[in-house]
């Protein structure tokens, strides 16, 4: 048996040699994700308490709000992200819109004419913003090497131009060598698995298809039938402040949208944000080692025999589990 004196030698060279070990660098996931969203902000409400949800956890240090692009062109909607922008303390952030090619909705109960009026300073349109590739190409080509991750909640549309896109004076590369560069992952609210039609990919599903076939970094989809099943909203409606425009959102939208007045709202734009910033795994299964097909008329498929780096949420948790997450984090105020 070895004595004490011998086993506490032996301990001290373990730690010794461990020192001189390289150490271990601090996991990426543990840094603040850096986030780029492009959302249609408009033909429906959930985008709203997503962007609330991002502006929460970047309050609490989970992700640094890189831009915030509109995919709809309608001329509501980039003043409607940058309200949202403003209220949450956060006014410089870049706000870019779609080129002219782009799906144009609003919703038929013109919420966003009401937030520009009631919580933006000075009247504006899409006409006042960049377009959303130049703030695509310039806000990458300043980041680190694989170190963005991109969060869509609308339409592909943007990110069809972004890889179509051509050296400028932000970077010599193209659209797509940059993304392949700059990006770390790419999550969505996309599609519905194993099959069917989802607004934002039969709404554009030349973009889509393009996109889905030539994205160079892996990608995370947040199907309809996820975000179908957590129902929010309703806590932010009835107790969020008089002066928070997700609140007010919320208020008018669960009363008037689609003939209301709705108890909750679907949080499909909510839960493809939260995967986007936090481990999904810690919420949802996750399915990969397959390929999303987009047909020409928009409707999609899942490919298992295909690996095209591709995967999707699967529920695993009650859906309230999930929706108290989410109504916590939409009652964050600045």
């Amino acid at each position: 048996m070895m004595s004490r004196k011998m086993i506490w030698l032996a301990a001290l060279a373990v730690g010794l040699v461990a020192g001189c070990q390289p150490q271990p660098k601090v996991p990426e996931s543990t840094l603040p994700v850096k986030i780029i969203l492009d959302t249609d902000m408009g033909p429906d409400f959930d985008d709203a308490g997503a962007i609330a949800v991002l502006h929460a956890l970047a309050a609490r240090g989970e992700c640094e709000i890189l831009a915030t692009l509109a995919s709809d062109r309608h001329p509501t909607i980039a003043p409607t992200i940058e309200a949202f922008n403003r209220y949450f303390g956060k006014p410089d952030i870049p706000v870019g819109v779609p080129v002219d090619d782009g799906p144009d909705f609003t919703c038929p109960n013109h919420w966003n004419d009401s937030i520009i009026v009631k919580f933006l300073k000075e009247p504006k349109t899409n006409a006042d913003y960049p377009s959303a590739v130049r703030v695509y190409r310039q806000v990458l080509a300043a980041q680190s090497d694989q170190s963005v991750t991109i969060v869509t909640v609308g339409f592909m549309t943007n990110l069809e131009d972004l890889l179509k896109s051509g050296a400028d004076e932000f970077s010599e590369l193209r659209g797509t060598d940059l993304v392949k560069k700059k990006v770390r992952n790419y999550v969505t609210m996309a599609g519905v698995f194993p099959e069917g039609w989802e607004f934002n990919v039969k709404e554009h599903a030349s973009a889509a298809q393009y996109v889905f076939e030539n994205w160079p970094t892996p990608i995370l989809f947040s199907g309809f039938e996820i975000g179908e099943k957590i129902m929010t909203g309703r806590r932010v409606a009835e107790e969020g402040s008089s002066d928070n425009p997700v609140s007010w959102a919320y208020r008018y939208c669960l009363e008037t949208y689609h003939g209301g007045p709705l108890n909750k709202r679907c949080s499909w734009d909510h839960t493809a944000v939260l995967a986007a910033v936090r481990n999904p795994r810690d919420y949802f299964y996750v399915i990969g080692d397959g390929k999303f097909v987009v047909m020409p008329e928009g409707k999609n498929y899942w490919d298992a025999s295909l690996n095209a780096g591709h995967s999707f949420l699967v529920h695993k948790m009650p859906y309230d589990s999930i929706a108290t997450v989410l109504d916590e984090l939409m009652m964050y105020e600045p």
